[in-house]
């Protein structure tokens, strides 16, 4: 009997899809793209509410019972960090602490998936605040983000380019004007389930 995959997904806003039907955000749609593909996965474990920041998903996690181990995990946070204002050094010191706590569940780095942080600066929410301001931060701490990526072995998708499409083609925003619609998160899917997919596929082959 075929193996049933599991997936963890931690984060924020982004994570849970904030403005869009629980169906269309990007866990669930990259378990979609991925049962499409004959590979089971069961729905997908969200830890992740909007406005959350590195600290208060550091919390959640500690105070959520989850099961021990996992076969996947994606990891995108941090845009409430800029947002809020707070340092550079302390959003590094939590990432650094977050993606401890998801290979933690995982068998191997390369299960653990990190996600670079959309950039809100070109949407209609961040007109009148300062949006080349908020772009360049957010650059900053992509950044960091793909370092620590590199340094704990794990894999690295950068969705930033694609969040930056929407400065042209508001069809992947949602009606809140800030955050992705389903249309987008498709885009992020296809990036995390054709990874998994290979991942799978490779390991079967071994």
């Amino acid at each position: 009997m075929q193996e049933t995959y599991s997936f963890l997904c931690l984060g924020d806003s982004y994570t849970i899809g904030e403005s869009v039907p629980l169906h269309h955000n990007f866990p669930y749609q990259t378990v979609q793209l991925l049962r499409k593909a004959a590979i089971p996965f069961a729905a997908p474990e969200i830890v992740a509410k909007t406005a959350w920041t590195t600290a208060e998903l550091l919390q959640a996690i500690d105070e959520r019972i989850l099961p021990p181990a996992f076969d996947y995990t994606t990891l995108l946070i941090g845009v409430n960090d800029q947002y809020r204002g707070l340092s550079v050094q302390n959003f590094k010191e939590n990432l650094f602490a977050l993606i401890e706590t998801a290979l933690s569940f995982v068998e191997t780095p390369q299960h653990c998936i990190l996600l670079s942080i959309p950039d809100y600066g070109v949407t209609p929410f961040a007109a009148d605040k300062n949006p080349s301001k908020i772009s360049v931060e957010l650059e900053t701490f992509n950044e960091i983000i793909e370092t620590a990526a590199k340094d704990y072995q794990t894999h690295f998708i950068n969705i930033t380019p694609l969040t930056q499409m929407a400065a042209t083609d508001l069809s992947l925003l949602a009606e809140d004007g800030l955050h992705p619609s389903g249309n987008l998160y498709m885009q992020w899917a296809t990036l995390v389930s054709n990874y998994i997919t290979n991942q799978i596929n490779n390991h079967s082959t071994d």
